[in-house]
């Protein structure tokens, strides 16, 4: 990603607040077919002398082939807000830029991809996930509500997936 001194963001809190409100990521890596993308809701994990730029973690379908890609880099893209920017909005600020551009908010977080096949592991996941996102609900849904037999079915159909961050760059709105 082309950053500038003017848009590069590179305070912690920064970055982890976008991932953390934006959640759906774009995992990137390079497949067996070629260069592949999946769209997942990611948790990210606060950081930690071993991890100090947090984790990633999320679950997909043991029909997905990325859960067998253990092992493999892999780059994740979470964007925020974005919106064209016509070049009448500089026209007060700068005379000389006046062009069309586009602003917008983006992390890439890096590393490595680390398949989790843990039942307990990946519920424990989908209880806090589900936690975070029906917070607002006036009756939160949790996995309790759903019978017992369809949890455990569920469990035996999804894989865990983890990415320590390696690296991550960050770009925020100029306007």
């Amino acid at each position: 990603m082309y950053l500038t001194a003017r848009t590069e963001e590179k305070r912690l809190e920064i970055l982890h607040r976008l991932v953390d409100e934006y959640p759906l990521g774009a995992l990137v890596r390079h497949a067996a077919a070629g260069l592949d993308a999946d769209h997942l809701p990611f948790e990210l994990m606060p950081p930690t002398p071993q991890a100090p730029l947090g984790v990633l973690r999320a679950h997909v379908a043991r029909a997905n082939p990325v859960w067998k890609e253990d092992g493999t880099a892999a780059m994740v893209v979470f964007r925020g807000p974005s919106a064209y920017v016509s070049p009448l909005c500089h026209r007060q600020q700068d005379p000389n830029r006046n062009v069309p551009t586009w602003d917008y908010e983006v992390v890439h977080a890096h590393g490595t991809l680390r398949t989790v096949d843990d039942p307990g592991w990946v519920r424990a996941l989908l209880e806090r996930m589900t936690a975070r996102r029906e917070a607002g609900q006036a009756r939160p849904w949790t996995l309790h509500d759903a019978p017992p037999a369809a949890i455990d079915r569920m469990l035996k159909a999804v894989v865990g997936i983890e990415i320590v961050i390696e690296r991550l760059d960050g770009k925020r709105k100029i306007s």
